[in-house]
């Protein structure tokens, strides 16, 4: 029957430390191997990694108010004081249509690459051209094309397209897509610099930005899709330099510095730009509006002088009379009042209507130089403006519904509605007004119907020329206003320190910390492992995990033999296994004491399963009983497998089964060893029915039998795990020994043993443990090792034969002369 038909369940353990620790160090060849993988896997990496820099420059975003400011001329707004120019700023700069501007402004979606020493390097302006491609083409993207200069003005274009499939190409002004069907080819034509170039693959040409370029050289280009190129390159970081600073710091890391400067610098220009555009916003809206009615205006001006010079060719007069002229200034002062109330009427009516009518607020006309100097209405069309501009800069990093963008909805609704309500009441007022005005109107062209004919028909076609006269000119002068108003502005974003090249910047590879790593994981990993293998095991590997498993007393310690044969006592008598085997035999003769046992003794040696050391024990138990001249007989008694004759050079024709079924006397069955006082008893042919052999009257004969001639009696049983024989022989013995081999006997093996001592059906049995290493690898030892404690030291040889293990070059020697004989 073979040890993996021995079944038992696992025991409780708690874990060793200390033997954790031991354990470890036995195991430093792996430490220091994965530590080398790790050091050499850091390096590897260490050399391929490209360096990395950080640069960054410092903005200042401050309220820059036009010098010309006034209540009724200023088209500029403040978008809610420098905090909050400064949260959007910050919010603005990490929108994906900023970043969009940027990587279209520099042209990012276009990779200039050159060899490295490893891997391809970013050639980000430090190639010797520059690619302009063909704006309304489609250029084929994610594959590389290669550019080698013949001279000065030649290069070889070329490109490999590796095997038939549909290819993405893009079109860079649309921002569109398309398949195209590709087969394989090695493209390779010859192009002059500025040449256009009209491939299926690519549409454009290769301008020269550097005289300096290396003949048959390869350079590398390729495209990639905008969107995926705004993505891979709006990695910027923006941090105010202390709480509510209006000063931020913009820092990028990358592999290319050129780029670096240019994508800050740049995105610091199109903020920049951005800001002053929204800054002008009222005066661009105004002048546009202005613009339009002028054309209007200038027009019925035009009509109006025509009717006029008709009037006077026609009429031969040229002049009012006195009382005419008087009439015509009089009603002329009143009907510009009237017409600019009237023109403001207007302005409100637009303004409201657009109010009522839009959900976008941010193209809201300008109202203060378009006519309407209501200041409280000029500052609410502000407020609105400015609540747009908010939302318009958060919308692209927040979704609909948000908390901070109802919040701007709801505070955009409170401004229109007071809004709303101040000009109805501007216009309930300039009603008035006008009413009033034109009263006195009324009463003046009352006198005025009164003069001649002519001098009426005269004095009206001059009171509109007038009015068309003065409509204009407050129109151009309010154009001419909001075109110096917006030369004069300044965007409210301006550099204190750009992005340069110094020389310096780079933070990366982290070299050191890469070999930090490499030793931790290098050491993390043997521990990991041991861990495992600790956790994983089932087996005994020191003393302490015997006596945690098992109430069974450990009676001593066997280390391992290295000798290929069992008498090792007998050929070693002064090596230490030689001393452990006299240290147990010490531990039974006090046994013996304790129970009162005179006379012969007898010892029963089994063990869990086959492969432990029993008949090891046995033998060498035996010879050192034998040794202190005491006879001795060693009994055969496993009937399945036996083993001790080959160890004692003997047959096993004739055995106890031989006695136990009376074919031969005890007499006939002993055979005597060449070891004094030991004589041996073999288990003879392999019976069909050793167990009950064994419980044959006949084994209680024999062993009476051999009580009158030996004294101590050494009984060699079956594994006790596997068959049920050492049970039926334990009866017989003084004491018993149960053989546990370190690094082989499964912890849940003791659990038989442990039962059956409880139960009473085996007494007087103690454990060794067999095959021991006092080594970190397996622990540490029960305190006495093999012995007594004798070692090593200036008196060792007077105790023990230690065999000495040959150097290195002992062996070298000792393998050349017996070449050389």
């Amino acid at each position: 029957m073979e040890k993996e038909e021995f079944e038992v369940s696992e025991l409780g353990t708690t874990f060793d430390f200390k033997g954790f620790l031991l354990k470890l160090l036995s195991y430093w060849w792996l430490f220091l191997i994965c530590i080398l993988i790790g050091l050499g896997i850091a390096y590897y990496i260490n050399v391929r990694k490209l360096p990395v820099y950080k640069l960054d420059t410092l903005i200042i975003v401050k309220d820059d108010q036009n010098p010309f400011f006034t209540t009724n001329t200023s088209l500029t707004f403040n978008w809610g004081g420098t905090s909050e120019k400064v949260n959007t700023a910050i919010t603005t700069l990490q929108t994906r249509s900023h970043n969009e501007k940027v990587v279209d402004r520099l042209d990012l979606y276009i990779n200039y690459a050159v060899d490295g020493e490893y891997q391809q390097i970013d050639a980000y302006g430090k190639v010797p051209f520059e690619v302009n491609i063909d704006t309304s083409s489609y250029q084929l993207i994610d594959q590389q094309f290669k550019v080698i200069f013949k001279d000065e003005n030649t290069f070889v274009l070329s490109i490999t397209i590796p095997e038939p499939d549909r290819y993405k190409q893009y079109n860079f002004s649309k921002l569109s897509s398309q398949r195209i069907e590709l087969k394989p080819v090695q493209f390779e034509q010859e192009f002059k610099i500025g040449e256009f170039i009209k491939t299926p693959y690519f549409s454009g040409t290769l301008e020269k930005v550097k005289k300096n370029f290396k003949n048959d050289y390869p350079y590398y280009f390729s495209f990639t899709n905008f969107y995926d190129a705004v993505k891979s390159e709006s990695d910027i970081r923006i941090k105010p330099e202390s709480d509510g600073s209006s000063i931020l710091a913009l820092s990028m890391t990358g592999n290319n510095k050129k780029k670096i400067v240019d994508y800050l610098n740049t995105t610091v220009q199109v903020l920049s730009d951005d800001v002053l555009k929204r800054k002008n916003l009222f005066a661009t809206k105004t002048i546009e509006f202005i613009d339009s009615t002028l054309q209007i205006q200038s027009g019925e001006l035009k009509d109006t002088e025509q009717k006029l010079n008709s009037f006077l060719a026609k009429n031969k007069i040229y002049n009012l009379d006195e009382e005419g002229a008087y009439l015509f200034q009089r009603i002329s002062e009143l009907d510009i009042i009237v017409e600019e109330a009237q023109q403001q009427l207007q302005n409100y009516e637009n303004l409201e209507n657009y109010l009522l009518t839009h959900n976008n607020y941010e193209n809201i006309p300008a109202p203060t130089v378009a006519g309407i100097t209501e200041v409280s209405i000029a500052t609410g069309v502000a407020n609105i403006l400015e609540l747009a501009a908010e939302r318009s800069a958060y919308e692209f990093t927040l979704r609909e519904g948000t908390d901070l963008l109802t919040d701007i909805d709801r505070r955009i609704d409170a401004a229109k509605d007071v809004l709303l309500e101040n000009i109805s009441s501007s216009q309930r007022r300039l009603n008035q007004e006008i009413r009033t005005t034109q009263n006195q109107i009324s009463q003046l062209e009352r006198e005025i119907k009164q003069l001649p004919k002519d001098q009426q028909d005269l004095l009206k076609i001059q009171r509109e020329l007038s009015i068309n006269e003065s409509n204009y000119s407050i129109f151009l002068s309010k154009r001419n206003e909001a075109k110096l108003i917006k030369a004069a502005n300044v965007s409210d974003v301006q550099v204190i320190d750009v992005a340069k090249d110094t020389g310096g910047g780079q933070i990366g590879p982290n070299t050191q910390l890469n070999y930090v790593m490499a030793l931790l994981f290098g050491g993390f990993i043997p521990i990991l492992l041991v861990f495992i293998k600790i956790l994983a095991s089932n087996k005994i590997n020191n003393v302490q995990e015997v006596t945690r498993l098992s109430p069974v007393p450990v009676l001593g310690v066997i280390g391992k033999s290295k000798s290929s044969s069992n008498l090792v006592v007998f050929d070693k008598s002064k090596s230490p296994i030689a001393e452990s085997f006299r240290s147990l035999r010490t531990s039974l003769q006090f046994l013996y004491r304790q129970q009162g046992i005179s006379g012969t003794k007898t010892v029963m040696i089994t063990s869990s399963v086959s492969g432990e050391g029993k008949t090891f024990c046995s033998i060498n138990l035996a010879t050192v009983f034998a040794l202190s001249e005491k006879k001795t007989v060693l009994l055969g008694m496993d009937l399945r497998k036996p083993k001790i004759f080959d160890d004692f050079e003997l047959t096993n024709d004739r055995g106890i089964v031989n006695y136990l079924i009376g074919q031969s006397k005890m007499d006939e069955v002993i055979q005597h060893t060449r070891i004094p006082y030991l004589d041996v008893i073999l288990s003879g042919p392999i019976p069909p029915n050793p167990s009950e052999l064994l419980m044959n009257e006949r084994m209680a004969q024999l062993i009476e039998e051999l009580k009158q001639e030996y004294d101590y009696i050494i009984l060699d049983t079956p594994p006790i795990g596997l068959v049920a024989d050492a049970l039926t022989l334990a009866k017989f013995a003084d004491a018993s020994i149960y053989v546990v081999r370190q690094n082989y006997t499964k912890k849940g093996m003791l659990g038989v043993i442990n039962e059956k001592y409880k139960s009473g059906q085996i007494e007087n049995i103690s454990f060794v443990l067999n095959y021991f290493q006092q080594k970190a690898k397996y622990g540490y030892g029960y305190g006495y090792g093999y012995g007594y404690g004798y070692g090593y030291g200036q008196y060792a040889n007077g105790y023990h034969e230690i065999d000495k293990k040959k150097t290195f070059f002992q062996r070298l020697k000792k393998s050349w002369q017996k070449r050389s004989n």
